[in-house]
């Protein structure tokens, strides 16, 4: 798999090149079992961000190189010799597995676990309102890991016990420090004195051109005042996939533009059947989205 990577600003950060399984050959119980991975909730981030500008603490991340190839396999897997690396004395050989690979359907549950262990081998406490949320008590207060899949948010009120977390996880995992937090998951975060600000300005420039409404024209008002949407009036939108998407788009802007909940929440009740005056509707939020930039 080929990807291009961002910055938050738009420009390439780099080109990745990715051998990927063909995970979808697999059969339950016979080279997997349980796949359920745990994330970080965007809510015990927003959380740990606002602790962190309440308290005027550091926030830092780091991110896993080939975070899915730490993991241990716990059934037999093989694939195919893979395109272009062929031994040509043994064409007909298969490769068996060691570790995780990208594409695995267990690989991100291996990963969970592996990191999930150092980490409490190391004194870390994790907590049941969020597995992906990691705490330990200092001689000097408290450090605080984050984990979605390979990036991790690192936060704590002593900036020695922070940088030792750094060496401690570089020991075990090939990692790269990011230094403070300014991109997460499409997010951009800005810190200073004053406080810390979270902008997904790129995130929605993307989707009004994926979208196609990048030339569309802005309003401030992003739902006509007494609207009533109804399940039966208008033609039925042909393209459904694509209405879902735009509204699981507009959910996940709603993060740093929570005035615009109750509208969204209107436009996401009609995900199953969409008509035109939904499609109208979510089209008039993108419009407000862009008054907003």
């Amino acid at each position: 798999m080929y990807k291009v990577k961002h910055n938050a600003n738009g420009s390439v950060n780099k080109y990745k090149a990715r051998l990927v399984a063909k995970g979808y050959a697999q059969t339950y119980g016979i080279d997997y079992e349980e796949t359920y991975s745990p994330v970080a909730k965007m809510t015990t981030v927003r959380a740990i961000i606002a602790m962190v500008a309440a308290k005027g603490w550091s926030l830092h991340q780091m991110d896993v190189k080939t975070a899915f190839l730490h993991g241990d396999l716990q059934k037999e897997v093989y694939m195919e010799q893979p395109p272009g690396y062929v031994d040509q004395t043994h064409p007909n050989l298969v490769c068996r597995l060691k570790k995780t690979l990208y594409g695995l359907k267990q690989a991100p549950r291996a990963w969970s676990d592996k990191i999930g262990q150092y980490l409490v081998t190391s004194g870390f406490q994790t907590f049941d309102v969020d597995f992906s949320l990691y705490v330990k008590k200092t001689a000097h207060g408290i450090v605080i890991i984050v984990i979605y899949v390979d990036d991790l948010i690192i936060t704590g009120d002593s900036d020695v016990d922070i940088s030792g977390l750094k060496k401690l996880l570089k020991q075990k995992f090939e990692m790269k420090d990011l230094g403070e937090l300014h991109y997460f998951l499409g997010i951009e975060v800005i810190q200073s004195p004053k406080g810390i600000w979270l902008l997904q300005r790129q995130y929605a420039l993307n989707k009004l051109a994926e979208y196609g409404m990048t030339c569309c024209k802005p309003i401030s008002i992003p739902l006509e005042q007494n609207v009533k949407l109804s399940t039966h009036e208008g033609n039925l939108v042909h393209d459904t996939t694509m209405y879902r998407r735009i509204v699981g788009s507009l959910i996940y802007m709603t993060i740093t533009r929570p005035y615009l909940s109750y509208e969204v929440g209107v436009v996401s009740q009609f995900m199953q059947t969409p008509r035109k005056p939904h499609l109208d509707a979510v089209r008039r939020i993108l419009r407000d989205i862009k008054h907003t930039l």
